[in-house]
């Protein structure tokens, strides 16, 4: 890193640090509304932070805070990096609340995850959502690439991806219209807990204090926590539905691949635990948004280990009550949330992805191919 910009990051914390741990209230969106500046004028003793990421493939990331700009070149230009390097040290050293705003192609959760095991409070997740695209694009194929915006090489990010994700992981949202009826209906399902107002008018001072004590605020999501945070409508409502799907037999491999498709049409988000026939020891993660998906490994189910020490307390109270005793917790559970999709036939393509009565009575002879063995290898949560 060049001298000129170390010497320019010192100035800045210097100005800010106090010794006492920051609040941060990360403001993010597929979008550069301007609400990160309304919840700075709002709190006239907080500090903004800003990023640019649009050159980090060249290893550049341009950094504001309260509008004074550092250059930063990293050796490696990667998101992580970016987090690791810059963002967390920073906010480490400022006190007092700290207004984060994030570039468009940044996810809170990757960011909260980078703060955990810091001093440093996230006191609210805002994200803005652009009412005139949001839908398109929760629902769209484009990648990040496609639309010149992915943050690094090997980027393999889909849009929708991103602006489920930020939506998902708020605790409030800003919308920057008016919000159509199937637009409300999809977000009273992806985040049900958090209150909304639009751009125009904004109360940010009200905002953040509706939001209600049991938001996450920052916490990440054990792959094995409820599914169905935030306690949504099951209800459909204006052709958006929920539905929620548990069952207590293994998946065939092959057959739960070949329903993938109808999981990615007219879908805006899946996320589920998935137990299958040729990995029976292993909780296999499955999440989508548009047509992204992710296939991720969680680890053992507590039956395989039969060591319930490293398990948290919430998770040995839901292994205790759904416990069989031959399949111990193994289980499946999906939540889709549908745009357009037909529930029922979401429902009938993975109950018929599960292992018959005769491939049960044979499960322990019988020889499974297996698609999804390399995939969850590769992308491990």
């Amino acid at each position: 890193m060049p001298d000129a910009t170390r010497d320019s990051e010192t100035i800045i914390v210097i100005m800010y640090c106090a010794g006492m741990a920051a609040r941060v209230v990360l403001v993010a969106g597929f979008t550069h509304h301007d609400v990160a500046d309304e919840l700075w004028r709002a709190s006239p003793e907080s500090a903004l932070v800003r990023h640019d990421l649009s050159g980090l493939a060249d290893g550049v990331v341009r950094r504001w805070v309260d509008g004074r700009l550092t250059v930063l070149e990293l050796a490696h230009g990667c998101v992580s990096c970016t987090l690791r390097l810059d963002l967390v040290p920073l906010l480490e050293e400022l006190d007092g609340r700290v207004v984060v705003h994030l570039d468009p192609v940044l996810e809170p959760e990757a960011v909260c995850f980078a703060l955990s095991g810091t001093d440093v409070e996230v006191e609210a997740v805002v994200t803005v959502v652009d009412t005139a695209t949001w839908l398109d694009d929760a629902t769209g194929d484009d990648s990040l690439a496609d639309r010149g915006m992915r943050a690094a090489e090997g980027d393999e990010r889909t849009v929708a991806q991103v602006v489920v994700g930020q939506a998902e992981f708020a605790d409030a949202l800003v919308l920057t219209g008016s919000c159509d009826p199937v637009l409300a209906a999809v977000l009273d399902r992806l985040t049900p807990h958090a209150p909304r107002q639009t751009a125009d008018g904004l109360d940010v001072t009200a905002l953040l204090a509706a939001i209600p004590a049991e938001s996450r605020r920052g916490e990440i999501d054990d792959g094995f926590a409820p599914l169905l945070h935030g306690q949504p409508p099951l209800e459909p409502a204006h052709g958006v539905a929920v539905v929620h799907f548990t069952e207590r037999r293994p998946f065939h491999p092959m057959r739960l691949h070949d329903s993938i498709d109808v999981l990615l049409d007219g879908v805006v988000r899946v996320r589920g635990r998935a137990w299958v026939a040729s990995q029976p020891d292993a909780a296999l993660w499955l999440e989508s948004a548009g047509g992204g998906l992710r296939v991720g490994n969680l680890g053992p189910w507590l039956a395989a280990t039969g060591d319930w020490s490293e398990a948290d307390a919430d998770r040995r109270a839901a292994a205790s009550l759904l416990w069989d005793p031959y399949y111990g917790d193994r289980n499946q559970e999906f939540v889709v949330i549908t745009r357009s999709a037909d529930a029922a036939r979401i429902e009938a393509a993975l109950r018929s992805a599960l292992v018959t009565d005769e491939e049960l009575a044979l499960i322990t002879e019988l020889d499974f191919a297996d698609p999804f063995a390399e995939w969850h290898e590769e992308m491990e949560l």
